[in-house]
């Protein structure tokens, strides 16, 4: 492992930044940028697992895993469960849940299921306007037809009313069209809300699925590796009881972090933040894998 902050470079196993100070999120984007076609300098703010800051960091190492993710930086504070732990320890080792199978297939359904998004205000709006505007003009031709034979009665002149009236009977020839078409187009609208609704409905039931297998996958995964686990961490530093499953682990959170990597199987460096060794080299031994301290 070579590692360079801001020109100052270190090599081997175990490297102690301590005096370099290097803020945890710029090594760890540098170590996960290692070994792929990206930058291998880390500027700037690059990761969610710590701060960063602008000092240059390149560190060059094995490609880290996805269990690296998870399980490479150990710090004071750490927010992932006991089981999400020992479970990328151990697919770290290639060991794989039962449940991997149909856990696939379920995402492979989330990804595939497009939920559109639906509105039907405007629609609504518009059939109630047009519902609106031909009961005017109805009430409208009924007045005018009543004038009409009121005026035909009296002999009295009619062109005025008859041009209205046959301007308000053209009118609502075309608003009776227009509501027609209103309410198909609502129809339509409504037809798709129901359809968005049933696979609104849809993804809930696999999103609740795929909640339920992730659980059981982390189960059944934390438990095969458990009893190893369970030995690791009795021969750290640290308080730890570790019972008899993940459930029943007593004892300090940073232990169970270090004992999960200790088991687990990581080419690229573990960051430590935390002063549990006397120095990078006692921890790297301890741990079995490559160790930035800062």
């Amino acid at each position: 492992m070579r590692v360079a902050v801001d020109g100052v470079v270190r090599r081997g196993r175990a490297v102690d930044l301590r005096d370099l100070n290097p803020a945890p999120g710029a090594v760890l984007a540098a170590i996960r940028a290692a070994g792929t076609d990206g930058p291998t300098d880390a500027d700037g703010p690059t990761d969610a697992d710590g701060p960063t800051d602008d000092r240059s960091v390149r560190v060059d190492c094995p490609t880290s895993s996805s269990a690296h993710d998870r399980l490479g930086h150990v710090a004071g504070s750490p927010a992932r469960s006991l089981r999400a732990l020992l479970a990328a320890a151990a697919r770290s080792r290639g060991q794989r849940a039962p449940q991997r199978s149909e856990l696939r297939s379920v995402r492979d359904a989330l990804a595939d299921l497009h939920v559109p998004e639906t509105d039907l205000t405007d629609e609504r709006r518009r059939a109630a306007n047009a519902g609106r505007e031909e009961d005017r003009l109805r009430e409208r031709v009924a007045e005018l037809r009543g004038r009409l034979r009121a005026l035909d009665e009296t002999g009295a002149e009619t062109d005025a009313v008859r041009d209205d009236l046959l301007a308000a009977i053209e009118r609502l020839s075309e608003v009776e069209t227009e509501r027609i078409a209103a309410a198909q187009s609502l129809e339509r609208a409504e037809r798709r809300a129901r359809e968005a609704r049933s696979r609104r409905e849809r993804r809930l039931e696999l999103e609740d699925r795929e909640a339920n297998l992730e659980r059981a996958a982390r189960a059944h995964l934390a438990a095969a590796i458990y009893d190893e686990f369970a030995a690791a961490a009795r021969s750290l530093p640290g308080a730890a009881e570790p019972g008899d499953g993940p459930g029943a682990y007593d004892g300090d959170p940073i232990t169970a972090h270090l004992a999960a990597v200790r088991v687990a199987d990581l080419d690229a460096p573990v960051v430590l933040s935390v002063p549990r060794f006397d120095g990078a080299e006692e921890a790297s031994a301890r741990l079995g894998v490559p160790v930035i301290r800062l």
